[in-house]
């Protein structure tokens, strides 16, 4: 049995250490030690710190050629992967043509680096160097990113700070038109799942106005048309429930929307039309409220007939103030994506 002289300090910084030290293994060294100082036998000692003899042997010979700070070293064996050499190549290989599928991804790994490897090894190696399985996203082609930098800068940004002060109500203004049919959706189920699927194409069409600051939401709804009466019904709305108020609106490019009517009302009673770039939904916040209600109460949902097709979608916008605050607070930021990014 080996034989160590410990020290009160010793003592003391063991006891202290066994504890504080951030690395677990170092902390089962510290434990090691402290029991030897207190005569327990090393089978006693390997049985309470769960170690065999020849690893308790090892913490007492670190202990004996260098005190206690001979075991904070922490040099255990680390298997490093092949891989990590070419991990700079292949960042680069797949931030410039970002692979499909695992299966993909082993094919141009083993092309480009000659090394081959099983799927489920190259999926931890995708996931080690960042990389995630997201889904793509879809902008319009025609999007002039130069025509949005310069609206969002000067015309956007500037009415968002005054409305932040209370100097205006912005809103955001648009319609969605909700066909009865089945609104496909992924689903975590043991086996596939079919939704039914109503005849006929009728059509619920929501006309929005979206409160920047104060999340109010105004709309008027329909199952024909929208058109320049929907926009003006709206407007009187927004002049009713903000009399008195500086009112902006941000719209796009819709016939109905931009058209002498519209306009000719909006300058007789002082509101002002801010209309986006062609072509640039990424800038108008109450397209996510769109994707919320489809998510929310859409997808994966069967409505037998119409009148209840439309009353699950007045019921989920109706509170979007309500029981549906929180995750409509978190969603309808003032971030807007930009496209420059786009490939």
């Amino acid at each position: 049995m080996i034989h160590i002289d410990f020290t009160e300090e010793a003592i003391a910084q063991l006891r202290e250490e066994r504890f504080q030290h951030p690395h677990p293994r170092v902390q089962r060294k510290m434990e090691a030690l402290l029991l030897k100082s207190q005569g327990l036998s090393h089978g006693e000692i390997g049985k309470i710190v769960g170690v065999c003899q020849d690893t308790l042997r090892e913490y007492l010979s670190q202990y004996q050629s260098g005190g206690i700070e001979a075991l904070k070293v922490i040099n255990f064996y680390q298997p490093k992967s092949e891989l990590a050499e070419h991990r700079e190549t292949l960042e680069d290989e797949f931030r410039a043509n970002p692979p499909a599928t695992i299966k993909e991804a082993a094919t141009r790994i083993k092309e480009l680096t000659g090394i081959q490897r099983s799927e489920y090894r190259v999926g931890k190696f995708l996931k080690k160097i960042g990389l995630k399985r997201l889904k793509t996203a879809q902008i319009p082609a025609k999007a002039d990113v130069d025509a949005q930098t310069e609206f969002m800068a000067e015309k956007l940004q500037p009415k968002i700070e005054e409305a932040c002060v209370g100097k205006c109500e912005l809103l955001f203004v648009d319609a969605s038109h909700f066909v009865l049919s089945a609104f496909l959706g992924y689903l975590w189920c043991f086996v596939r799942i079919f939704v039914k699927s109503p005849s006929g194409r009728q059509r619920y069409n929501v006309l929005g106005a979206y409160n920047a600051i104060s999340h109010d939401l105004f709309t008027v709804t329909n199952d024909t048309y929208i058109n320049a009466k929907s926009i003006i019904a709206l407007m009187t709305q927004l002049l009713e429930y903000y009399a008195g108020s500086s009112i902006t609106l941000v719209m796009d490019n819709a016939r109905y929307q931009r058209c002498k009517l519209v306009i000719d009302f909006a300058k007789e009673h002082g509101i002002e039309l801010l209309f986006l770039p062609s072509y640039s939904p990424n800038l108008n916040l109450i397209e996510r409220l769109w994707k919320f209600v489809k998510k929310k109460c859409l997808y994966n949902k069967y409505y037998s007939d119409f009148s209840s097709f439309k009353s699950g979608i007045d019921d989920c916008l109706s509170n979007v103030g309500k029981k549906h605050k929180a995750e409509i607070d978190s969603l309808m930021t003032l971030k807007f994506q930009m496209l420059k990014n786009a490939s």
